[in-house]
């Protein structure tokens, strides 16, 4: 027989490197499933936001009397948890309502407060930046962004899901009758001198905020609607610096090249990731006397929290296998048990994928359904049990 050396050499050196690219590939792809076991130790902050009837005007001070009565949120911390550093700079937010407004207000500790971004829609959050993330019917679809910069500068969009589900965001989307306002606790642009931060204001119109609601804007008494709020921080660096007598009297601010933002959130989501819904914080709206309300756990959370675990699990086995499975063992997944949780998760394969679910019994004695499809969208629904 005869032989080919040359061939049989280019043969095994084109199968070494097939391997080993699909070993690099393997080692750079994350596995949702372990972006979820991060994800999973997250128990979303909740507020009870107050109902006001007194006027609030929209001017990024946050002095007005109404305010007063409204707490300040938890100070934020880095997006993925507790366990990393604790942010350098302080942030908290707080929350108003009344029939024609969804109000927030925020802090944010800041020395050197800066921003380059002036024209509308621009992408933000290259400048340091305040977001709001609202989801009304917590159903992991058909949300709002807004993010705002030190000079006022507002980017509003809406997401049908999340980008993590093949979509992507309409940024035509505008929100008539936004009120935004900043206000700066030194100067802004100028490195002459230190800083102690600036505040930002908020009146979002219900009306606006009733288009992908499903549900009531403004809301009913004791209603839940998913938000978070992210501040994103730049390392920055001076450039076109001229000094005077070893101080500095002109300057200009510019991000630091080759390193990453900081993401502090009110929230941790557990992941770099603000566009997963299902780790926001609660909002509860109250028109009853400040301070007497006690915020109440969402009783669906116990079995989104396993819903979710499946849908992540799937997204793995989907690119092992090029199909989905209907075997919770096959996903090698334990959820132990939760008492609110009577029925156990099951999987149904759909033609366009799989719905999971698990009912539920309500303190009211109302069971319920809550379900998740393959592009994690929630849907909950009164069953007979």
């Amino acid at each position: 027989m005869r032989q080919f050396p040359h061939l049989k050499t280019a043969l095994m050196t084109a199968l070494v490197l097939l391997v080993f690219t699909v070993a690099v590939s393997a080692s750079f792809y994350v596995f949702a499933g372990d972006q979820w076991r991060e994800m999973s130790k997250i128990v979303p902050r909740g507020y009870v936001c107050q109902y006001t009837d007194t006027p609030i005007v929209i001017d990024g001070k946050l002095d007005d009397l109404a305010w007063r009565t409204a707490p300040f949120t938890e100070y934020f911390m880095d997006i993925e948890g507790p366990q990393k550093p604790q942010p350098k700079y302080r942030t908290q937010a707080k929350m108003l309502w009344d029939d024609k407004y969804f109000y927030v207000a925020a802090h944010l500790q800041e020395p050197h407060v800066w921003g380059t971004l002036t024209e509308h829609d621009a992408v933000i959050f290259l400048d340091n930046d305040f977001e709001i993330f609202i989801d009304p019917n917590s159903d992991n679809h058909e949300y709002y962004e807004i993010e705002i910069n030190a000079l006022n500068t507002e980017w509003d969009l809406f997401l049908p899901k999340p980008y993590k589900d093949q979509t992507k965001a309409d940024n035509s989307w505008e929100i008539p009758g936004l009120k935004t306002a900043v206000h700066i606790y030194g100067t802004l642009n100028d490195p002459k001198d230190t800083d102690r931060g600036w505040s930002v204001e908020f009146a979002i119109p219900w009306d606006v905020l009733e288009e992908y609601a499903h549900k009531p804007a403004p809301p009913v008494e004791g209603d839940q609607w998913r938000v978070n709020f992210s501040r994103v921080e730049w390392q920055h660096e001076l450039y076109d610096v001229k000094k005077k007598d070893g101080k500095i009297i002109s300057g200009k601010y510019r991000k630091v090249p080759g390193y990453r933002e900081d993401n502090w959130v009110w929230s941790p989501q557990g992941v770099i990731n603000m566009h997963c819904p299902e780790k926001w914080g609660y909002v509860q709206f109250t028109k009853e006397t400040p301070n007497t309300v006690a915020f109440t756990p969402d009783i669906t959370e116990p079995a989104r929290n396993i819903l979710h675990g499946i849908y992540w699990t799937e997204r793995d086995y989907f690119r092992l296998n090029k199909r989905y499975t209907d075997s919770i063992e096959e996903l090698g997944l334990d959820f132990g048990t939760h008492p609110s949780i009577i029925s156990p998760p099951e999987i149904k394969l759909t033609p366009d994928g799989f719905s999971a679910f698990c009912t539920i019994m309500t303190e009211g004695g109302i069971a319920k359904k809550v379900s998740i499809r393959q592009d994690s969208l929630v849907e909950i629904t009164e069953v007979k049990y």
